[in-house]
């Protein structure tokens, strides 16, 4: 559309200005720092990142008062007569290079200043509104109100958009925007943009995004970014065309918008090159979630944790603490906690609560509890729960249980599922069942497995076995091994064998050593599946279970390798299993270790072993001490199984008659 009025009677055809691309920017979220009276925001204010070339807006530049660009240009403001000048032979003396150019600048901008000045007061309007342009730019809006508003009364498209940031700046928003619109309806892109995003602050969202299309059809990426962010706030799909559009021409945010469009489509192969489009243009957020893309694809590949590494350090070191948090992670992961600590102190001290707890937890593991507190204390103040959590597992760990109640209450009461469960738990230990269901249930309903676990446990201590088993269900879904592990039991006393498998392996998969024990079991009865079963024995066994201790003892024992025998036994032996321990003494006495036999056969037997008190009787017997067999009688009988019980039995009756005779 062509701009009614262009130039004046009289006037001498000049080029005409062009249209100011970076004035109805709003500031850059990625660090710049907002101008006074800035134009209507960018929802989300992304910026393009290259600068205006030279006669563009005045967002693009440094405000100079008038008195500073007096006191920059000194003697050089003019006539070497002037009051207070100098030699122009002179020049630069005794200046260093930067002064003496920025000083040069400054001579050069009086100098256009007085051209634009002198042609505007003979009434050329395009050196008003270029006079205007520059005056707007150094932030003397009153001198260059009248400028701008001389060349845009007579048409000049360029001085209309100028003088509509002006007033906008002014915070005169209803007459700019009348001016903004006259720019645009003479082909504006900037001052279509400009009005579009008045337009959508006031709620005139049809209207907006008519100007805003105008302005991203005529190649202006910030009217693209702005049409794109109009439409997604929207749900509307056409939102990524315009990112995409934007983010080809430069604009960063866009391309960080379009990467996380991608990545919630699932389409992460897209979503990476336009977080690396972004990172390389110093998006700080862009740069993070590239880092943690390329983290989670890693799997232990040097090349791409270095890669991760590099792009949260450029992320941390542009002003993200989540950045610094995850590459203190990385570090710890490494095993530099030397490092992880630093990235997590310079984090934490920038507010990020999971680096302050991050901190907490690692000075708690080296048991310097007052600096833990400070960090959880940090945590908590960034606005983060799981500093109160932390501070009531700190407190209930040494031992504070009063305290730890609170701390659990408060984070419970915002919300943390965990500190539900914790509190239900310390509510339940002291007996008040009734205060803990409602935290179990709030626990579990806000997706805690362990919450969901012990809400089945107390039905299951009342008896309500269904309520119970929907419980350990859910809480078995989540992948909770001892939940499915009551499951399993419950299909094993049914009857239903591959029911229970399934529940056994279920738990097994979810760390639960008990259920690898009992899978283990199921398997060897049924006798056609001995590897695995070995397998699941060896699992538990390794995890601390003693019955599988045992079994692995034993059956290192049936195949002759009795030195791995031994080992297992002792494990469990020294781990308090009584079987394990006559075991041992078995295995010992055939090797002719009869004194250390007889001291785990002792251990055994005062565990309550009954067999194991009937070889002691036996060994007393032998070693003609009756009395002391006789002991060790009574109390197998007493320890029993049945058939212990009744061989002891016998024998008693055997040192009666004897020691009666």
């Amino acid at each position: 559309m062509k701009l009614i009025g262009k130039n004046g009677p009289g006037s001498k055809p000049v080029t005409a200005e062009p249209d100011t691309e970076g004035w109805a920017q709003s500031p850059d979220p990625e660090g710049a720092e907002g101008l006074p009276g800035a134009l209507p925001a960018q929802r989300t204010s992304g910026l393009a990142d290259r600068r205006p070339s030279a006669g563009y807006g005045p967002d693009s530049l440094v405000h100079v008062s008038a008195q500073q660009f007096a006191a920059g240009i000194g003697p050089y403001a003019g006539r070497a007569d002037a009051p207070g000048g100098e030699d122009p032979d002179q020049d630069g003396a005794g200046l260093d290079g930067a002064t003496f150019e920025r000083a040069l600048a400054a001579r050069e901008q009086a100098a256009l200043e007085s051209r634009h000045r002198q042609a505007a007061d003979e009434g050329d309007t395009d050196a008003a509104s270029r006079l205007g342009a520059l005056l707007l730019r150094r932030g003397d809006l009153e001198d260059a109100e009248p400028y701008l508003r001389a060349a845009a009364a007579a048409g000049v498209r360029a001085a209309a958009n100028n003088l509509g940031v002006l007033l906008h700046q002014q915070g005169h928003r209803a007459e700019a925007a009348q001016w903004w619109r006259q720019a645009a309806v003479a082909g504006s892109a900037p001052a279509a943009h400009a009005l579009g995003l008045q337009l959508r602050d006031q709620g005139e969202e049809e209207a907006a995004e008519y100007w805003l299309h105008f302005a991203a059809d005529h190649g202006h990426p910030l009217g693209a970014y702005a049409l794109g962010d109009l439409m997604e706030h929207r749900r509307d799909v056409r939102a990524e065309r315009w990112f995409k559009v934007s983010a080809d021409a430069g604009h960063r945010e866009a391309a960080y918008r379009l990467a996380r469009m991608r990545e919630a489509a699932g389409d992460k192969d897209t979503a990476e090159t336009w977080y690396r489009t972004a990172a390389a243009r110093s998006h700080a957020r862009a740069s993070l979630r590239l880092g943690v893309l390329l983290e989670e694809r890693a799997q232990g590949d040097p090349a791409l944790m270095e890669e991760a590494a590099r792009w949260y350090r450029q992320s941390a070191q542009n002003g993200e603490p989540r950045a610094a948090c995850a590459l203190g992670f990385l570090m710890r992961d490494s095993g530099d906690l030397t490092a992880a600590a630093e990235w997590w102190q310079e984090a934490a001290e920038a507010g990020d609560g999971n680096a302050a707890n991050a901190l907490g937890a690692l000075h708690a593991g080296r048991g310097e509890a007052a600096v833990a507190e400070h960090w959880y204390r940090a945590a908590l103040d960034a606005g983060d729960q799981n500093g109160a959590f932390n501070l009531g597992l700190l407190c209930a760990g040494a031992g504070r249980d009063q305290q730890a109640e609170q701390w659990y209450r408060r984070a419970a009461y915002a919300g943390h599922r965990e500190a539900c469960n914790a509190l239900a738990v310390v509510l339940l230990q002291r007996g008040d069942e009734s205060g803990a269901e409602p935290w179990f249930s709030k626990a579990a309903e806000a997706g805690s497995v362990d919450g969901a676990f012990n809400l089945g446990v107390l039905h299951a201590g009342r008896g309500e076995q269904q309520q119970a088993q929907e419980w350990y269900a859910r809480a078995a879904a989540e992948g909770h091994g001892e939940a499915a592990l009551q499951l399993a039991v419950v299909q094993e006393q049914r009857g239903n064998l591959p029911g229970a498998l399934e529940r056994y392996r279920q738990a097994a998969g979810g760390g639960s050593a008990e259920g690898c024990f009992r899978l283990a079991s199921l398997l060897d009865r049924r006798g056609d599946a001995d590897t695995e079963a070995e397998h699941w024995y060896a699992v538990a066994a390794d995890a601390g279970h003693r019955r599988a201790q045992v079994r692995m003892g034993v059956r290192a024992a049936e195949r002759g390798a009795l030195e791995i025998a031994e080992s297992w036994y002792r494990r469990a032996a020294e781990a308090g299993s009584r079987s394990a321990a006559f075991n041992l003494g078995l295995l010992l006495a055939r090797q002719d270790s009869e004194a250390e036999a007889m001291l785990w056969y002792t251990r055994a037997a005062d565990a309550g072993h009954g067999r194991a008190a009937l070889r002691l009787a036996l060994l007393a017997l032998r070693r003609g001490e009756p009395v002391q067999a006789e002991n060790w009688c009574r109390r197998a009988a007493d320890y029993g199984p049945a058939e212990v019980a009744e061989r002891a039995g016998r024998l008693l009756g055997a040192l009666h008659a004897e020691l009666s005779a």
